[in-house]
């Protein structure tokens, strides 16, 4: 592994280490409730895992990753409050958003949305938690920006905004919930395509975020 340089300084192997890992928690690669496997990541950087192990000793100092008896290194979790009120709150202006956007979907949409499911099936296999996140928004994206009610649609796109800065993902650590959401996706698809009240669809995309959020929360606290 070449030694490499910031400002002319060379770093060391242990600060490469952390640069590395910090990024890849940054962009999700490695989302919350990652294992950090030491002697994986050492191979990766091919590095021996004595600076694997000093990175992880400053990332848990920074609070991005947290260490356990008989689990070892982990990505931590987002601040549980927090995620749980962003949660509900987006049940709420999602459903409606959904639900006002519904009759209003340009041509072709369903057709997109139904594509980025089928995507998100194909991730099932094997699975990539920060891939089947951000193909997860996109679906969503897809159904409620139609919404008319401007102020109703920066609500649900700050609610977004905010898991993102949460780094979280029910799906990372509860890989079964990624299954259960493509199956409500599409439950949810055949009420928009069907012309169902909106009343449905509301509560249907309402459901779908609180599953979401009631898994987490059993994982949480089994």
């Amino acid at each position: 592994m070449a030694r490499e340089t910031v400002n002319g300084t060379a770093m060391s192997k242990s600060r490469i280490a952390y640069e590395w890992i910090k990024a890849r928690i940054a962009d999700g690669t490695f989302s919350p409730g990652y294992r950090l496997v030491l002697g994986q990541l050492a191979h990766e950087l091919g590095v021996s895992v004595v600076p694997i192990r000093e990175a992880i000793r400053l990332l848990e100092a920074e609070g991005l990753v947290t260490f356990e008896r008989h689990v070892g290194a982990q990505v931590a979790m987002a601040d549980e409050s927090e995620y749980q009120h962003t949660m509900q709150t987006l049940a709420l202006v999602e459903g409606y958003a959904a639900a006002l956007a519904a009759p209003l979907l340009p041509p072709g949409t369903l057709e997109k949305a139904r594509a980025l499911n089928a995507d998100l099936a194909g991730c099932l296999g094997h699975f990539e938690p920060a891939r089947f996140t951000a193909l997860n928004r996109d679906f969503h994206a897809v159904l409620f920006d139609a919404c008319p009610n401007p102020q109703v649609l920066d609500l649900v796109r700050r609610g977004w905004d905010r898991l993102s800065g949460l780094r979280t993902s029910t799906f990372s650590f509860v890989p079964g919930r990624a299954r259960e959401s493509v199956a409500e996706h599409e439950t949810i698809l055949g009420l928009i395509g069907g012309g169902a009240p909106a009343a449905e669809v509301e509560q249907a995309v309402r459901a779908h975020r609180l599953a979401t959020l009631d898994a987490y929360l059993a994982y949480r606290h089994p």
